[in-house]
């Protein structure tokens, strides 16, 4: 399948690469990439599902749900990370999706309103700077009815444990993670994103990194 980067001055759209952290996410999520998904799985498998021939995904990274996408799909992958495209375009033609990366930040997302059937993401709008902006884009770029799949971390409950340690660790999680909250309400800023309906579930998964385990997935509808 063919590979493309579309290229862009990502520091000019907010996103200022640092090469140690990026290089260390991109190793970071490739070790992890199994365990990840093992954590994840059962949701995704369930919004994921059905997916189009050609799908925008927010913040590809090194492929983590190429796994969820049929053979041949197009994918246009948003990923101003530069230090995660070869592994993705490895990955890509392992599984023979035909991708295209687009080095922008998800806020301005260099597409044409109303021009996709489908945008997905998974741990990405705990890391970008604005998400309403990059939710605000979504639903630009989406067709009427189209749908917005998602997986997200996300922040506890008040005045439980996680949400304790979520706070006491946000600084330096957020250094290494590249930017990743973890506080955000995204359920909230999801459904007051004006989409024509949202569905979505919280669940937790039980891993060692504590400030990780509280999650949503759903699909908004345009």
């Amino acid at each position: 399948m063919t590979s493309s980067v579309v290229h862009r001055d990502a520091i000019d759209d907010g996103f200022d690469p640092h090469p140690l952290r990026g290089r260390f996410n991109s190793a970071f999520f490739a070790a992890m990439d199994g365990y990840i998904d093992l954590q994840m799985r059962k949701r995704k498998r369930a919004v994921f599902a059905g997916l189009p021939q050609t799908v925008v995904e927010l913040g590809s990274g090194v492929g983590a749900n190429l796994r969820y996408l049929s053979t041949a799909t197009r994918l246009i992958a948003i990923e101003p990370n530069p230090y995660m495209h070869g592994r993705l375009r490895r990955a890509a033609a392992r599984r023979g999706v035909d991708l295209e990366i687009r080095d922008v930040v998800a806020e301005r997302i260099d597409l044409p309103d109303a021009s996709t059937d489908a945008v997905i993401s998974s741990l990405v709008l705990c890391t970008v700077a604005d998400p309403a902006a990059v939710l605000a884009e979504v639903r630009r770029v989406l067709r009427p009815g189209g749908r917005f799949s998602f997986a997200e971390h996300v922040g506890a409950r008040e005045h439980t444990p996680t949400r304790w340690v979520q706070r006491a660790l946000r600084r330096p999680w957020a250094w290494v993670f590249e930017g990743c909250s973890c506080e955000r309400d995204l359920a909230s800023t999801i459904e007051s994103a004006g989409f024509a309906s949202v569905d979505i579930q919280q669940y937790r998964i039980h891993s060692p990194f504590l400030p990780f385990n509280t999650h949503i997935a759903g699909t908004a509808i345009a």
